[in-house]
């Protein structure tokens, strides 16, 4: 027989194989911002293959299965919608709208969390606590639960931002709640299988961390006062490492690169944080940068490089893209004012780094070059705050009402 750690291991590997083409979750196949896929330089500017109309919303698309999956608000509305478009065309496939309660920002008031897909559903987690899951072919809705009214968790400052992570049968997210700060759920029923932790959540999202030793990897949140890894069977803590208390809540989610686990905050900088072998795991410090300072953008790992999203708030926002060594945590280069507030980044299947800054260019770096420089640019969309898809030759970019799909190179 399989024991149940080695099945939830051998379940994982499977969906990294399987969705290897696609953009199935929040920073892609392996959760890390990377991407099989390799991405030559265009000469005329890559071709846009289909537009369609979406309601607001922060949240990425994620493609599956020939199908581009999108969380929006409807227009005027306290209502939320996932929408499917065929990737190839653009159609319109299925439309499935639900009810939440009032909110309000000045910042964004539709979804913020980036869907899941796995095991033919769709994961997705609404800006007010709702967490739904639908048919990936038919858009019927399965299962949904007011996660955050449920367990007596207040909507965090700026709404729900974290994206769900399908680990086996478990649909893990976090809340901030007391006794229930991070959270999963039966992916088949929705039921509640465990709850952990009094802390309240920040923006970022969990990741997935082999473990040492043992068969079943650990899922990893950040929260605002520490980095934890938990058995994502019970939901029992393997390790935690302090952080300084982070009051506006707001960090990019961990990029997990080797042995290496790194976080940034805007009060602490960027920290790299090795996990320990012996008799008990456990996490310890390999570097810190304080320089390396950041709030929304999460990072990527190019071979022995680090790229971080860094930011500065006065006296005028600017968004810088900084190359570490991985190793160290010593900054090689950096290149100021690449955004304003945000730019996503995807490392490609050549080590390369494909940029969308919140103008709406679309970039291709030399990751390798001694410092910054640009292989090819063009415009792919209008201003955004989203990071973009890239799925089977394709890149996947949403701005304040369009989904756009473009066409590279071959």
């Amino acid at each position: 027989m399989i024991r149940p750690a080695t099945a939830l291991g051998l379940t994982l590997v499977l969906a990294v194989t399987l969705s290897a083409a696609d953009w199935p979750q929040w920073l892609g196949p392996r959760r890390d911002g990377g991407s099989a896929e390799v991405v030559v330089p265009w000469k005329e500017a890559p071709k846009e293959v289909w537009k369609a109309k979406v309601g607001i919303g922060f949240s990425s698309p994620v493609v599956a299965n020939g199908k581009v999956f999108l969380h929006a608000r409807v227009p005027g509305k306290e209502r939320e919608v996932m929408t499917a478009f065929d990737a190839a065309t653009g159609k319109e496939l299925w439309k499935t709208a639900y009810d939440r309660a009032p909110y309000s920002s000045v910042l964004n008031t539709g979804p913020q969390a980036t869907p899941a897909v796995a095991g033919g559903r769709v994961y997705g987690y609404g800006i007010t606590g709702v967490l739904t899951c639908f048919e990936a072919d038919t858009g019927k809705q399965v299962w949904q639960t007011d996660l955050l009214k449920t367990l007596g968790a207040g909507v965090p400052r700026f709404g729900v931002c974290c994206s769900p992570l399908v680990v086996g049968n478990r649909v893990v997210v976090a809340t901030g709640g007391k006794g229930s700060s991070v959270v999963a759920l039966d992916a088949a029923t929705g039921a509640v299988a465990w709850q952990a932790l009094d802390e309240p959540a920040n923006t970022s999202s969990p990741v997935l961390v082999p473990a040492p030793g043992r068969p079943v990897p650990d899922v990893v949140f950040m929260t605002t006062l520490r980095v934890v890894g938990l058995n994502p069977l019970d939901g029992t803590v393997t390790w935690e490492y302090p952080l300084s208390f982070q009051p506006s809540g707001t960090a990019p989610t961990p990029v997990v690169a080797g042995d290496l686990i790194v976080t940034s905050t805007m009060d602490n900088g960027s920290t790299g944080i090795r996990l320990t072998t012996g008799e008990k795991a456990g996490a310890e410090r390999a570097w810190q940068a304080k320089g390396l300072s950041g709030y929304f953008s999460s990072g990527v790992a190019a071979k022995d490089r680090l790229f971080l999203v860094t930011n500065v708030l006065r006296p005028v926002p600017r968004a810088d893209l900084a190359c570490v060594d991985l190793a160290t945590g010593k900054q090689l280069w950096k290149k100021e004012g690449v955004g304003y507030f945000h730019f996503g980044l995807v490392r490609t299947g050549d080590g390369n780094l494909l940029v969308l800054d919140d103008a709406g260019n679309l970039k291709l770096l030399d990751a390798a070059a001694p410092d910054y420089r640009e292989l090819a640019t063009a415009k792919a969309c209008e201003a955004t705050l989203v990071a973009p898809a890239l799925a089977n030759g394709h890149v996947f970019a949403r701005d304040g009402d369009t989904l756009t799909c473009l066409k590279l190179a071959p």
